[in-house]
């Protein structure tokens, strides 16, 4: 087991470690976390955050959850924050300040970007990209391939925080595989993108997108076919 480390590195008890570890300076790992081979922490990191609870929330109290997992061949970068019982599998890269809440899931070989945010209880998938500041809201699933152009913003609260009935009806959105959202669109709550489906830039997404179509505007509508040359099975 070979661990290179710098300096003030905080390692919490019953931390695994694999070979071929670089942890950077300042870097925080909480307890319990597992860290795979051929991984590379850079510097301010922190993995295993124990998620806290504003007292005006509404959520249940953090019970206590399993540790962090952090497959082989994972890059967390600088400042970036990912949280206890999220499993990072192998080859993900996740980029400088991002965070990545409790009981997540990143599927392999995918790219969280430049301050990207993926809030809890969500999966994404495998070769998915997530690129800079896109906001992937609590409960959501993006399966295989899905593209994630920047600034894109998802949400799950159609009652904008209030009404007691929003509580039985928090939904995340979901992005099917090959699925593509550009630049600066907005998804709203309980959206189902469906295979190849792709969201023009800063469009608002009040219904779902139908398989290999394109949808544009506020609110969008579809304009056209995905062309075939841009489906995920010609690639």
């Amino acid at each position: 087991m070979t661990i290179t480390k710098g300096n003030n590195v905080v390692i919490g008890s019953n931390v695994e470690f694999g070979s071929n570890i670089s942890i950077g300076n300042n870097v925080v790992i909480h307890s319990n976390t597992i860290i795979s081979d051929n991984v590379i922490i850079m510097d301010n990191a922190v993995i295993g955050k124990i998620p806290t609870r504003a007292k005006s929330s509404i959520l249940p109290k953090v019970k206590e959850l399993p540790g962090c997992i952090i497959g082989s061949g994972v890059t967390v970068g600088t400042s970036s924050i990912i949280y206890v019982n999220a499993i990072i599998n192998k080859n993900v890269f996740v980029a400088d300040l991002a965070t990545i809440r409790e009981r997540v899931l990143i599927g392999e070989n995918t790219i969280v970007g430049r301050g990207v945010a993926v809030e809890n209880d969500c999966e994404i998938g495998d070769y998915c990209k997530l690129e800079t500041n896109s906001y992937i809201t609590a409960y959501s699933k993006l399966e295989n391939h899905v593209f994630i152009a920047p600034g894109v913003i998802t949400s799950n609260d159609n009652y904008m925080g209030r009404d007691k009935k929003r509580y039985n009806h928090f939904k995340g959105i979901t992005v099917k595989s090959g699925g593509r959202i550009g630049a600066n669109a907005t998804i709203l709550p309980g959206i189902t993108v469906f295979e190849d489906g792709a969201v023009a830039a800063g469009s608002v997404v009040t219904k779902d997108v139908e398989k290999e179509t394109i949808v544009l505007g506020s609110p969008a509508r579809v304009i056209r076919r995905v062309p075939d040359s841009q489906l995920l099975k010609n690639q």
